[in-house]
């Protein structure tokens, strides 16, 4: 095992280890699953694998450009 330095935000760190002991696990154990899921050299090729929020947002803008999206926003808030 290497050791890694991090700066985080107190506030943050208080959550993670608030989450972390609620789950069984060291914070370092989080940490290194997390950089692990963003560091996977594999492609998402499921719904499965695509986190919810995005999943929801897929095919959103289907039928448009991004240009006409921008016009909308431009009418919207004049």
């Amino acid at each position: 095992m290497t050791k890694l330095t991090l700066s985080v935000d107190p506030h943050v760190v208080a959550r993670a280890k608030r989450y972390a002991e609620a789950r069984g696990v060291s914070v370092s154990r989080l940490v290194e699953a997390m950089l692990d899921l963003l560091s996977t050299s594999q492609a998402r090729t499921t719904d499965a694998d695509i986190p919810p929020v995005l999943a929801r947002l897929r095919g959103s803008l289907k039928r448009g450009a991004v240009r006409d999206y921008r016009r909308y926003l431009e009418r919207k808030y004049r």
